[in-house]
């Protein structure tokens, strides 16, 4: 079992830790729900150095990368950034991460935690003769998530980055303490959210400097549990669970988002330009709200029902402190998708009444 660059900070925290993966991570710090409070009110920092991020370098590392994957990164500048899918020629998802243009390099980073998945993907079609070279991203750089309303105010005092205006996969370089990362904004929570790409040698003391600099405003360390709530409740997907290979990018609602219809070809391109014509989405990925208590929480994989009909499966699910519900992503049959559609859900030997909801939740 791996255990992050931070396990001693996060032991001394009183981190909680599970196992995912391969990896030893924080689950909580002692109470998820007062993380929870802290990353709605002021600011959470959470670890994500298990993430699975990958670096490419090389003289053809755009043009080889833009020859497989489903968006079109040609037209992006240094520190601008994409999702992208990468597909199998059925158009289902084998990943799906965020392209980050750097000056000398691209970074990839999995939207979720799914170990070496991205890296072994496309290292298939990394052929002799290309100029483009893969490294693990782990092995050099850790990953720091801050995130919540006062995560831009905390940044301009820690490191004199003005994030307040940066749009989503914007990138910024700074530097502490003779460490240079950079930073980016993405969509892990619902929150503003900025993740740092800090080299290992300076991992505990932009941690360090990060947490003493939120702390007259609040900020706490949080954990998976107060990561994953959020998550759900902002309606995001994340590889593994809600996107694997069932899934093609349109039944994540992922159009505009994670493939081009106009780039030119690339694996599953003719299967997303035919759904895009016709329409014939099988299935469609809704909120689902559960009649139930926080000890009610359908497990990954548990079947949606209409009366006696099985009509998809339940993603990711979680217990929402703002509605006081379990909540749940799941993919219905598209003739089940429309907000206020009343299912049922198998779980935990029984059933529960379920209701579609629009994403993100409506509070």
């Amino acid at each position: 079992m791996n255990t992050l660059p931070l396990h001693e900070q996060h032991q001394a925290l009183g981190g909680t830790f599970q196992s995912y993966g391969d990896w030893e991570i924080p689950a909580h710090y002692g109470n998820p729900q007062s993380e929870y409070e802290a990353q709605h009110s002021s600011a959470g920092l959470a670890d994500l150095s298990s993430r699975g991020s990958v670096i490419v370098r090389g003289d053809d590392r755009i043009t080889w990368l833009q020859s497989i994957i489903s968006q079109d990164i040609l037209p992006l500048q240094p520190g601008q950034g994409r999702y992208s899918a990468f597909m199998d020629h059925k158009g289902k998802m084998l990943s799906y991460f965020r392209v980050l243009i750097r000056q000398e390099e691209v970074v990839i980073e999995d939207v979720g935690e799914v170990g070496e998945q991205t890296f072994s993907a496309l290292r298939k079609f990394l052929l002799y003769g290309t100029k483009a070279k893969m490294t693990k991203s782990i092995e050099s750089q850790g990953i720091l998530l801050l995130s919540g309303p006062k995560a831009a105010g905390i940044l301009k005092i820690a490191l004199g980055l003005d994030v307040e205006n940066l749009s989503s996969l914007q990138s910024l370089e700074f530097s502490f303490e003779g460490t240079n990362g950079f930073l980016t904004r993405t969509e892990e929570t619902g929150m503003p959210d900025f993740e740092l790409f800090v080299p290992l040698e300076g991992l505990a003391s932009v941690w360090t400097h990060l947490m003493k600099a939120g702390e007259p405003e609040g900020i706490k360390a949080i954990g998976r549990a107060t990561l994953e709530t959020t998550r759900i409740e902002a309606g995001l997907t994340r590889l593994g669970p809600d996107i694997n290979d069932r899934i093609v990018p349109p039944e994540a609602n992922l159009e505009g988002i994670a493939f081009s219809l106009s780039k030119g070809c690339y694996p599953g391109q003719e299967v997303v330009a035919r759904m895009d014509t016709y329409g014939s989405v099988k299935r469609r990925l809704v909120g689902l709200v559960i009649e139930g208590t926080e000890h009610d929480i359908p497990e990954v994989g548990a079947k949606l029902f209409s009366g006696t009909r099985e009509v998809g499966w339940i993603s990711s699910s979680t217990f929402s402190p703002l509605l006081q519900k379990p909540i749940a992503l799941g993919f219905p049959l598209r003739d089940f998708t429309k907000p206020e559609t009343q299912l049922e859900i198998e779980a935990l030997n029984r059933r529960f009444p379920a209701r579609v909801s629009s994403l993100p939740f409506n509070f």
